[in-house]
């Protein structure tokens, strides 16, 4: 790989010795001397400063996901750990801190030092709903983070268990309203929160949220037929609908998922104006120096680049994709008040 260099322009020639002029005072002496040992000081520190970019990274790095193993993020997060390994000679670690609505690790990277060793691939869960969900968020989505890069989609399915007599969303929806606060959704995810509510609010059923810690738990439920459905990213939940262990009704957009193009849209299924996402992208502590931003950002596009990574991305149902740290900081601010908007057009309250 290309590394950044460093020229040391403030030593390029030699520092001539500093000479008293005849009649000089000793207090002034004394003056260059000081200044002349601070020079040599801050010299030393820029030196220090890109000799560690240059050498990024020297140690393992640790790209903290914010759910549970087996869930979607921790799947993708964990090829893009492996690949990120490979492109910088180094070594990639992931760390799982889930619950909270993934707060708890992104107040975690939020507090750690923002020298490229703590990573963080998240989604809309901990930075675009949150803080509408949560009455005492700690941490601010935008100002507590240096964007890297967006990773791509995840798309979400609505799935239900099979033994529920429905095929479709229509009939669904019909059965929903036959049998008032008798039907349950799970949830993992604030995307699951939010879709779920919004189904309700748009086809004015009465459903009931069981939220969990993580979609791992919720999808052993839906299976096991304790929970009736839930929304669920595809990583997560094509394997069981694959089996036949749960049924898929629709995808939580408002055109069909080329991941998945034989689930219908729910525009396709008869609910107007749903359009629900899950993005997927990196960041670090705010403050991160620019040349690692810039070297974990080449990377990152690298790997959405790569045929063999993409094959392997796209078999968990992610749409991957990339762009600059730049673009990546205005996707997630202008998501910040998209899920804002759904989140009070759902009549979701904060908790």
């Amino acid at each position: 790989m290309t590394r950044p260099t460093f020229i040391p322009t403030h030593n390029a020639s030699p520092i001539p010795p500093l000479k008293r002029p005849a009649g000089a005072p000793r207090a002034a002496r004394r003056g260059l001397a000081t200044a002349a040992a601070a020079l040599c000081l801050a010299g030393a520190s820029l030196l220090a400063q890109g000799q560690a970019a240059a050498a990024y990274p020297d140690r393992p790095i640790t790209l903290v996901v914010p759910f549970p193993a087996g869930s979607g993020t921790d799947a993708v997060g964990r090829i893009f750990a492996m690949e990120l390994g490979r492109i910088l000679n180094g070594q990639v670690v992931v760390e799982n801190k889930p619950g909270g609505n993934a707060t708890i690790a992104a107040s975690y990277v939020a507090r750690a030092k923002p020298d490229g060793y703590t990573l963080f691939v998240t989604t809309n869960t901990s930075h675009s709903a949150a803080p509408y969900l949560m009455k005492n968020v700690p941490y601010d989505p935008v100002k507590d983070f240096t964007p890297i890069a967006r990773g791509g989609n995840l798309p979400f399915i609505l799935v239900v268990n099979p033994k529920l007599p429905v095929k479709s969303v229509r009939e669904l929806v019909t059965y929903a309203k036959a049998h008032p606060g008798k039907l349950t959704y799970a949830s993992g995810n604030s995307t699951g929160i939010v879709a779920g509510a919004t189904l309700a609010s748009r086809a004015g059923i009465d459903i009931v949220h069981i939220p969990y810690k993580g979609t791992p738990q919720a999808i052993t439920d839906v299976v096991g037929g304790q929970v009736d459905m839930m929304f669920t990213d595809v990583a997560s939940g094509l394997p069981f609908v694959q089996s036949g262990k749960m049924r898929a009704l629709a995808v939580s957009t408002a055109v069909r998922s080329s991941v998945v193009p034989d689930i219908p849209s729910m525009e396709d299924s008869g609910v107007p104006d749903f359009d629900i996402n899950s993005w997927n992208g990196y960041f670090g502590p705010a403050g991160m120096p620019p040349d690692v931003v810039h070297t974990l950002n080449a990377a990152i596009n690298k790997i959405v680049a790569d045929p063999q990574a993409r094959k392997q991305l796209a078999g968990l149902g992610f749409d991957a994709f990339s762009g600059t740290p730049e673009d990546f900081a205005a996707f997630v601010a202008q998501q910040l008040q998209l899920w804002g908007k759904l989140i009070k057009d759902a009549g979701i309250q904060q908790e």
